[in-house]
């Protein structure tokens, strides 16, 4: 059995899709996409009309290269449109499969599900990717609804829907600075939950500067590739490099001996398929973006979901074809941007074949010699991926053997040398 679940193969480009825009019903206060409001100013519908969703369902499906497509519905929250907009998605997909294969996933809060949703989602087979943070301890801190009040409760709530109607799930945790110190502890919970395909998106946001605060945002824009920045202070609920590094060896050297095969970290098999020279199936770990793009309510299209600006927004699909933005100049110059402001400190780096600099989002720090566009988490990258190289070499040369990747929870209980 291959170690890379077949979710995790990205055909084609991908949309993550905004069916509500930014609105939601929680307040969490490392959320980068609730300020998005400001760039639809006046807007009270923030709900994608039949006529968007039609031709986007109509454009997705064609101009994909693949037989099987897979649609990615987040928000904001995207359940407060109702079951009844779902229902109509699923209808419009029937129309234009063309005989393709669907698939769909929707990343939620959970705080909404219901008996009525748990059989749609049972039905038509939908992917439930379930945001939570930890224990209450630890997701309640960041996590809060309007009325800043504590969201934990009714998460679980919505993972026992999910349950009772057997809906597949995974969890998405963000890193933060309180989270990380407990790396062993919010594993265990997460396993303990049920989830077995396991998601860490690590927390590095930056306070908006004067001016963009005064036109509506909390957060600053991301570093425009290779231009050097004033000296920024992340969020206080960032996670710190360092402790980024930590978090993930002492979830690894956990996984690596007890949980191969049966629970999928995402982070871990996109840097299996690196050490096998597949290239990362994760966008963030690519040599080169572009092929992930970002659909607003109202069918504008972004270079990316952390690009949504007006400088980075490539058309609208009631007038301009997905397929075309994708291979656009101004897409493309975006895609390899990425690798061609990759700084020469990176470029020389052991481990940049498993890192390639990760997000550019995340690249507004300098080099030891004064660079522009070095990632803030360098530091916690060098350290697993350096940390992890014997064991990934040991599950390449086992499947490359035809052996399953498990296998090396026996080498390592048997003290055997597991790097070569």
């Amino acid at each position: 059995m291959s170690l890379l679940p077949e979710t995790n193969v990205r055909r084609g480009f991908h949309v993550l899709t905004k069916p509500i825009g930014s609105i939601c019903n929680l307040d969490c206060k490392y959320c980068f996409y609730l300020e998005k409001e400001a760039l639809y100013p006046g807007e009270s519908a923030w709900r994608m009309n039949d006529t968007v969703l039609a031709e986007y369902v109509r454009q997705y499906i064609q101009e994909q290269p693949g037989p099987e497509i897979h649609f990615a519905w987040q928000g904001g929250e995207p359940t407060l449109l109702g079951v009844e907009f779902f229902q109509k998605v699923v209808q419009l997909q029937e129309q234009f499969a063309g005989g393709k294969t669907i698939f769909n996933a929707i990343q939620t809060n959970g705080t909404l599900l219901d008996d009525a949703w748990g059989e749609f989602l049972a039905a038509n087979r939908f992917l439930v990717g379930l945001s939570i943070d930890g224990p209450a301890e630890w997701h309640d801190a960041l996590r809060v609804d309007k009325r800043q009040q504590p969201t934990f409760s009714t998460v679980m709530r919505g993972l026992d829907v999910l349950k009772k109607h057997g809906v597949e799930f995974n969890t998405l945790t963000v890193v933060n600075r309180l989270n990380s110190q407990h790396p062993l502890e919010l594993y265990r919970f997460l396993k303990g939950i049920g989830s077995s395909f396991i998601q860490f998106i690590p927390l590095v946001e930056r306070a908006a500067p004067p001016a963009m605060q005064s036109a509506g945002y909390d957060f600053a824009a991301p570093p425009w590739p290779g231009v050097a920045e004033k000296p920024s202070v992340v969020t206080p609920w960032s996670v710190e490099p360092e402790q980024y590094g930590r978090f993930l060896c002492t979830i690894f050297d956990e996984w690596v001996r007890h949980d191969v095969g049966t629970t999928y970290v995402q982070l871990f098999d996109v840097a299996l398929g690196n050490w096998m020279g597949l290239g990362s199936s994760l966008c963030v770990f690519a040599e080169q973006c572009g092929g992930a793009l970002a659909l607003e309510h109202n069918g504008d299209v972004y270079s990316c979901d952390h690009y949504v600006y007006p400088r980075h927004r490539l058309g609208n699909i009631l007038n301009q074809s997905l397929g075309g933005m994708v291979n656009s100049p101004a897409q493309t110059g975006f895609g390899e941007a990425k690798r061609l402001s990759l700084p020469k400190y990176c470029r020389k780096c052991a481990v940049r074949f498993a890192c390639n600099g990760e997000c550019p989002k995340h690249r507004f720090g300098q080099t030891p010699d004064g660079e522009a566009g070095l990632n803030y988490l360098c530091a916690a990258y060098k350290q697993f991926f350096t940390h992890i190289d014997p064991h990934m070499k040991t599950m390449a040369r086992l499947l490359k053997a035809d052996e399953a990747p498990a296998r090396i929870m026996e080498l390592l209980a048997a003290g055997a040398e597991t790097s070569g």
